[in-house]
């Protein structure tokens, strides 16, 4: 190799369970090319399409590379060139003369445009603590189901996906392993080939429920009915382990009273899916070992989303599944992870004040609201970093309208000028994961994962550390802990003991020391030790204790205007709103789709590759319809998230979506969507 060339260790930021472990080559300081560690055993050299593209985003021609001031309207995305002095100074100084009269005025919204917890949350954490902005609750993706996790299991953990190989029945539930799960896929093929059953759960014909033996096609927001019925089975046909039961869990009887109104033919009705799937699930379920279950975010995103997680993850207990190393529950290990938040994002600096918290899943609303007693003052400031809210947020008119406000001061920080960017008053040029420091854990494997820089930053780009470091300092902020660098906020993510800090230099990567089966003897990290099958945490809030099926906000068939059920899960070679503006990727799914049944695209006069509205009370937006059977009849599946700008009429599929919320966490419930098509040119 020359000279000039060298290759670097990192890992991927995106937010997907898989959490790879880059190579970047780079020559003369450019990278030019990004392939898996082959090293790295979950990551085996292999790649997603999207991030194996990463160089390509990373030297994009339309990357953000110097600061720059909004000149035209809100929206307009019409900016000049400013220094960074300049654009510092004016932040602060408009930081300051708001927190003057209320910090909470000020809001912080991010998410995971990195999942990196240096450049995430941490000196962003720590200038917004001292601040005392308003704090956001990070909703947006998991909440719902991670609340169902911990009011289960106690936490986000599972068993270890490396043992899905050895299992001899995998039920995907709410998963697109092949576009959003890619290394998991690999070990259910394994399994596959070893004799083991695939079934896959979910509304939509996707590419994973091809292949695997059975696809059960249920409404969206039924989840838990199907949960419910299939534990019904194993109750009255004695597929129990009741040693397991009376040892490790936690209101067996309640849950069997509780499941035995749910006979198959109810859950059938209810699903809309043929009675003998359900009877034929449950016995192999009840009589299969071992029996994995990979659950996904995509069931959660309803009103009832979280006892749907819930009831699935109630259901290894109740045949001891736990017992093996290749049975149980995985939706997300993150829990797993012993990660000295307080360290890195010293809530210490909030320094006894309590700040309202903004829900980001109604930052529509919100940012509309005028002040009150009960709301706390008028959002006048919001600085975004890893996330562009008018593309991905729901109901996206509103956020639009937000954002759009005159008197509302937004700082942008970002790689790219997004929907949100173009709405930005200071726009800041961030840097990648290939120019940066970072660390980070995973909600699918098990492992640490170091990222060093591979190159200098592009231009005049800077990591969103130094950026808040400096704002730090402009604001008078003058606790020591706004002076750590990069490298040190890695080294105190994680105790040594925990985590061999060397060991993540020397190879990139390290795997936290946990046993093959971990919860084969009970020991859940809940109150009481046990698997909570009925939650005294969820009572106390007035709750019930035990899962149960909650309809949709918007049930199927209960509206004569609206009669088609809508889900907006990501286009496969998009992540989210990322990677929408590279070209290649661009190019490979062409324009937004709405996928249709033919029995609906018929009744309505649609034709394949007809420009459609979809439609309903919240807004519209328009695309290409693709007639198959990717989609159920009665659902439609609006592949997302493509930029607003990006669509024929500058919207996008959250223009329909609500912000109405799930019943635990709090949680968006983007699959919860009533709409209408019709044929562009038609009336409405």
């Amino acid at each position: 190799m020359s000279p000039d060339v060298v290759t670097v260790r990192g890992a991927c930021p995106h937010d997907c369970p898989d959490t790879c472990a880059l190579v970047t080559t780079v020559e003369n300081g450019v990278a030019v090319k990004v392939h898996g560690n082959p090293a790295h055993r979950h990551t085996d050299g292999v790649l997603c399409t999207k991030v194996s593209r990463y160089a390509e985003r990373t030297h994009h021609p339309e990357r953000l590379l110097q600061p720059m001031r909004r000149t035209g309207p809100k929206g307009s995305g019409q900016f000049e060139p400013i220094s960074w002095d300049e654009a510092l100074d004016t932040i602060a100084r408009r930081l300051g003369d708001i927190a003057a009269r209320d910090p909470q005025a000020i809001l912080p919204y991010s998410y995971a445009g990195t999942m990196g917890l240096v450049q995430g949350e941490s000196m962003a954490a720590r200038f917004f603590h001292r601040l005392g902005a308003s704090l956001l609750d990070r909703t947006i993706c998991a909440a719902a189901g991670g609340e169902g996790l911990v009011q289960t299991l106690g936490a986000k953990v599972g068993m270890k996906v490396e043992h899905f190989a050895q299992a001899k029945l995998i039920v995907i539930w709410g998963s697109n392993s092949i576009g959003s799960n890619l290394h998991f896929w690999k070990l259910a093929q394994q399994a596959k080939r070893d004799g083991a059953r695939l079934v896959c759960i979910d509304p939509r014909r996707t590419e994973t429920a091809e292949k695997c033996h059975e696809h059960i096609a249920l409404r969206p927001g039924t989840d838990a009915a199907l949960a419910l019925a299939l534990m019904h089975q194993l109750i009255t046909h004695d597929w129990l382990d009741h040693d397991y039961i009376r040892d490790h869990t936690l209101g067996f009887e309640a849950l069997r009273e509780r499941a035995l109104q749910w006979p198959p033919e109810r859950a059938a009705e209810v699903c809309d899916v043929p009675v003998q799937q359900i009877i034929d699930l449950a016995r192999a379920y009840g009589t299969t070992r071992p029996a994995a279950i990979r659950l996904n975010y995509g069931m959660q995103r309803v009103r009832g989303g979280g006892n749907a997680v819930r009831a699935v993850a109630c259901l290894p207990a109740l045949v001891g599944a736990w017992r093996q190393a290749a049975g149980g529950v995985l939706l997300s290990s993150s829990g797993q992870f012993p990660v000295e938040r307080a360290a890195l994002q010293r809530p210490d600096l909030l320094a006894g004040r309590q700040p309202r918290t903004i829900n980001m899943s109604t930052i529509g609303d919100d940012l509309l609201r005028e002040a009150s007693p009960t709301f706390g003052p008028r959002i006048e400031a919001v600085v975004v970093y890893n996330s562009n809210p008018v593309a991905v947020a729901p109901e996206s008119g509103k956020v639009v309208r937000g954002f759009a406000r005159d008197d509302l001061f937004t700082v942008v920080l970002e790689h790219f000028r997004t929907d949100t960017a173009d709405h930005a008053d200071i726009l800041l040029p961030a840097t990648t994961q290939l120019e940066h420091w970072d660390i980070h854990t995973s909600y699918g494997h098990t492992d640490v994962l170091l990222n060093r820089p591979a190159i200098a930053p592009v231009g005049q780009s800077r990591t969103n550390t130094d950026v808040f470091r400096a704002l730090a300092r402009r604001m008078g902020f003058t606790e020591p802990c706004f002076d750590d660098d990069d490298e040190a906020l890695c080294r105190m993510a994680f105790r040594p003991d925990v985590i061999d800090f060397q060991q993540l230099l020397d190879q990139g990567f390290a795997t936290l020391q946990l046993p093959d089966a971990p919860y084969a003897d009970g020991d859940f990290p809940t109150p009481s030790g046990r698997c909570e099958f009925v939650s005294a945490r969820l009572q106390a809030q007035g709750l019930d204790g035990l899962p149960d099926h909650l309809p949709n906000h918007e049930p199927a068939g209960s509206s004569v205007r609206f009669p088609l059920a809508m889900i907006s899960p990501p286009a496969r070679n998009f992540l989210n709103s990322s990677f929408v503006n590279v070209q290649s990727l661009r190019d490979i799914e062409g324009q937004p789709v709405l996928e249709m049944h033919p029995a609906d695209a018929g009744a309505r006069g649609i034709a394949d590759g007809d420009m459609v509205r979809v439609f309903n009370d919240r807004g519209e937006y328009r695309c290409r319809v693709k007639v198959g059977q990717r989609a159920r009849h009665g659902v439609v599946n609006g592949l997302g998230i493509w930029w607003r700008k990006l669509g024929p009429d500058g919207t996008n599929v959250n223009e329909v979506t609500s912000q109405r919320l799930t019943d635990l966490g709090r949680g968006p419930t983007f699959y919860d969507c009533l709409v209408e098509v019709a044929r562009v040119g038609e009336a409405a």
